[in-house]
């Protein structure tokens, strides 16, 4: 039986979400937009754009190095740009991802956090190898945020002085064990 052959997916201006992250890279868009792909299930790239010669006494990027590269992650639709070395990322903005389990948890921290500042690990939150925030963050975790009194309190208290969440240890914590 021959496999019938699909279609490229052709976004035009109709099809674009209303809003997306949009991430600023020093020239690692392709590379870091492939790396987040691998680990997110539900995953997939898309177009990739190329600088032109034209304009480049502004961008200074040779022609054909690639400028824009849309990539979609559980569901999510990113654009990653290699826009030189102005901008860098830093923690005010964070991507959250919310874990069913520890081995969600443990899964996620580890792969995207190889390669990443092991000093900028706090609380559930730890920077890739990009320089981008994640925040790893169990179900579990926002159930006990949610609850107002003295198990709140202690499973925060607790959180403060992780780095990687530990579900088991916050589930303790907010029992008074």
């Amino acid at each position: 039986m021959a496999t019938k052959k699909r279609k490229p997916t052709v976004r035009s201006a109709s099809s674009v979400p209303a809003i997306s992250p949009c991430l600023w890279f020093e020239g690692q868009a392709e590379e870091a937009a492939r790396f987040y792909v691998s680990i997110f299930k539900k995953s997939k790239m898309g177009k990739i754009t190329r600088y032109p010669a034209v304009g480049r006494e502004t961008h200074g990027q040779a022609p054909g190095t690639v400028l824009t590269v849309e990539f979609t992650l559980n569901g999510v639709d990113f654009v990653g740009l290699n826009g030189g070395p102005l901008f860098k990322f830093n923690e005010a903005v964070s991507f959250q991802v919310f874990c069913r389990d520890q081995k969600e948890v443990d899964y996620y921290w580890e792969k995207l956090g190889a390669g990443g500042d092991p000093s900028a690990r706090q609380c559930g939150w730890l920077k890739d190898k990009y320089g981008l925030s994640w925040q790893v963050v169990p179900l579990a975790m926002i159930r006990m945020l949610e609850k107002k009194g003295p198990g709140m309190e202690r499973a925060f208290a607790a959180m403060m002085d992780m780095k990687k969440l530990d579900i088991a240890a916050l589930e303790r914590a907010f029992k008074g064990k």
